[in-house]
């Protein structure tokens, strides 16, 4: 799952900010790695040209309606297809409708949730059903679970430390938000039901070393192309009947799902499986995956070089694996650093706002403070005056929060 849980925040906010509204980095710019906005993927899409362009006149989409006889009404028959045919070029989730898979379109995969939540959680019980994810969780499920204060369902926190009886719903995240981990799920019990969040299962992110194939997967346009602004996300739901609950939660609360992102989404997702398919056939030199898995890769060797020299703060390494899509052994490379500093840092957070850089506190993820999450998909030249600026945060003399914040 993404989106940046704070829209009104985040629009206050942008990447780089020194007063105005910024074209570019400069050395006195506030950077913003709070959000995981993805628009390191924007020079690549500029490179396409015209390939991923749409010409809609103004008699196209005027309808409500896009497939009256499919489960989701509204998703347009081009999504469809584009999105099972991706699953299937990549291999990481079971999509196919033959197999009994139902794909439900939503306004990103925060919207899903929402809905998935409302299908799973049945009215007239005597309490509301828990929903539990383990720390350090995706911040955005706290808030979303408890927003509209709903009698269905109610936020318990850690899965780790849930010990109530009674039905629940695990949210598993995989690879997970904040820390890249790959997860599987942790309350094991009766009565309980699960929804993954496999928004970055994605092999430009994490080695694909399975299908997976469970009764409701989430997954988002914005981080597996960068698009974030179309606002697309899907479910690929087993259950017929959780599938119907699902569109019918979209259907109240937007009446469906913009036609005009939908074939924007459809026409990029077809674009990447025409470019995987091309390289396979020797007539293509790079796919987007492998523009983008070099990019992060490139990102992070950089992130550790710098944190390798530092006196404040560590990462953890992750194994390799053998990616199914790829053929070759590969690291993990998260869409977000989850950074830790050192037992003389009370909060990491803080410190680096104090070097003009905004990141995400661990607290926030139901984790120590002294860890804070920070976005690798922000635009080079933000990313590479992140860096610069990590490198020159030293130990100094203690204050409030541990150390003086010097350069």
């Amino acid at each position: 799952m993404c989106g940046t849980e704070n829209p009104a925040l985040a629009s206050r906010r942008p990447a780089v900010s020194n007063g105005t509204w910024p074209t570019a980095a400069s050395p006195d710019s506030v950077i913003n790695l709070d959000v995981g906005d993805p628009t390191m993927y924007e020079a690549y899409w500029r490179s396409m040209g015209d390939r991923c362009s749409l010409v809609i006149s103004g008699s196209d989409l005027m309808s409500y309606i896009s497939n009256i006889r499919s489960t989701c009404w509204f998703l347009v028959p081009e999504l469809e297809k584009s999105i099972r045919r991706i699953h299937r070029v990549v291999g990481n989730a079971a999509a196919e409708a033959e197999d009994g898979h139902h794909i439900v379109v939503g306004t990103g995969s925060t919207q899903l949730l929402q809905a998935a939540l409302y299908a799973l959680c049945p009215p007239g019980l005597p309490q509301p059903t828990s929903v539990v994810c383990a720390a350090p969780f995706y911040s955005c499920y706290q808030e979303v679970t408890e927003l509209l204060q709903s009698n269905l369902y109610k936020w318990e926190g850690d899965a780790h430390s849930f010990n109530k009886d009674g039905p629940f719903v695990e949210i598993v995240t995989s690879p997970n938000n904040p820390d890249g981990s790959i997860r599987e799920a942790v309350v094991n019990r009766p009565n309980g039901k699960f929804v993954h969040d496999l928004a970055y299962y994605w092999p430009h992110y994490t080695p694909i070393t399975h299908q997976a194939d469970y009764d409701i997967m989430l997954f988002t346009f914005s981080k597996c192309s960068g698009h974030a602004g179309s606002r697309i996300g899907w479910a690929i739901v087993k259950d017929k009947e959780v599938a119907v609950k699902m569109t019918k939660f979209m259907e109240v609360t937007t009446i469906g799902v913009s036609k005009e992102s939908q074939l924007r989404a459809a026409k990029i997702l077809g674009t990447i499986c025409d470019d995987c398919q091309a390289l396979v056939a020797n007539t293509k030199s790079e796919s987007f995956f492998d523009h983008a898995k070099r990019l992060m890769t490139k990102r992070w060797d950089k992130l550790h070089e710098v944190v390798k020299r530092s006196e404040i703060f560590s990462l953890t390494k992750s194994p390799k694996n053998y990616c199914l899509f790829s053929a070759e052994f590969c690291e993990t490379h998260p869409a977000f650093a989850w950074l830790k500093c050192n037992d003389k840092v009370k909060d990491c957070e803080s410190l680096l706002r104090g070097h003009k850089i905004l990141a995400r506190s661990g607290n926030r993820f139901g984790a120590d403070p002294m860890y804070v999450r920070v976005s690798m998909l922000s635009r080079e030249e933000v990313s590479n005056l992140f860096l610069e600026r990590l490198s020159t945060i030293k130990i100094g003399i203690g204050n409030g929060n541990g150390i003086s914040h010097i350069n």
